[in-house]
This record gives structure tokens, sequence and C-alpha cells, in this order.
């Protein structure tokens, strides 16, 4: 008698599954915000490497600032067809008093490591190749005297950035709102 109570119940459980309606094969797509997943790091050094480069970059980020702002305003100064020599150059020595007067004692106290990391900012923002706009802005021999410096301290500055080459670096701009500049997704070195 149990064994037919039992069987009973599973036939009624069935017939009540059978009867409910069928399933619907909805699917739901959405696109969702873009994630970037990194590894941990390594070690407590490496981390504390990638700090040290957060805190410089954020200390020299009001310099890349204000040359990002004056090379731009230079280059759209000079595309001007009827600028005189003379004129360019007094444009340039009256930004070059300007940003002196304001920047000069800053920029001295940096330290080493954060002008190099200027060095490279500007770079990268700018899409200028330093060494270049030193010898067309100043002259040979003080971009000669620059590059000096700069191999003196394992920089180039007539190499171009690669933000391949510098992921933490990348990294960094990234996470402050800095992203990287539309023309290094074309390039190919």
């Amino acid at each position: 008698m149990k064994l037919l109570l039992v069987i009973s119940l599973v036939c009624v459980r069935l017939a009540a599954f059978s009867q409910e309606a069928p399933a619907v094969d909805t699917q739901y797509a959405m696109r969702l915000k873009e994630v970037k997943v990194t590894a941990p790091w390594k070690n407590d050094t490496e981390r504390y490497h990638y700090n040290q480069m957060k805190y410089y970059v954020t200390t020299i980020l009001p310099y890349l600032n204000a040359a990002t702002t004056l090379f731009k305003e230079i280059d759209h100064k000079l595309e001007e067809p009827d600028l005189s020599r003379r004129e360019r150059r007094q444009f340039l020595n009256e930004k070059k008093d300007e940003m002196r007067d304001h920047f000069e004692d800053k920029v001295k106290a940096l330290n080493v490591t954060q002008g190099i990391l200027l060095v490279k900012l500007i770079a990268r923002q700018t899409e200028m190749n330093v060494y270049q706009s030193l010898t067309d802005f100043r002259s040979p021999l003080v971009a000669i005297k620059w590059q000096a410096w700069a191999r003196l301290h394992g920089l180039n500055l007539d190499k171009k950035y690669h933000p391949e080459d510098e992921p933490y670096l990348e990294r960094i701009m990234d996470e402050l709102g800095y992203p990287l500049p539309a023309s290094y997704a074309s390039d190919n070195h």
C-alpha cells in the first residue's frame, strides 16, 4: 500500500510539472563597463616603486599641464603664415620668460627622477621629440647640453616616447585621467 501511495504522489508531481508554462529561451545582452585586471605585485619592493612613481607623477602634474598648454600655444602661433622671424623669436622669448617666472624655482627643486618623469611625460602628452623641440625653439647647442645631461642620467631626449616601454607610468597616467593620446594607437614604432 505504501508503494502505491509513493507512486501516486510521484505521478501527481510529474503531472504538475507538465502543466506549467513552457520555459522561454530569452537571452538578455548588455554592455558592461570595461574593467582592467592586473596581476598583484610580485613583491613589496615593486609595490613601493609603483607608489613612489605615482607620488612623483602627481607632484609634477601642474608642470606637465603648463608645458602641454605652452607647447600647444606655441605650435598654434608658429603656424601663422604671416609671422615674421623677428615676431617668432620675440614670442618664444616672451613665453620662455613667462615660464621661468612661474616655474623656475619649483622645477629646480625637483629631484632627478621627477625631472626624468617630467621629460618623458612632456614627450608623451605633446607627442613631440624633446631634442628636436629644443633645437627648434632654442638652439642646437642648448639641445646638445641637455642631451648630455639626459644621457648622464640614462635618458635619451632624441627618442620618441613608447608607451609599451613604460607600463607603470601608463597605468598611473590612466588612473589619473590622462589617457594615451590617440596618435599612439595608430603608431607602429
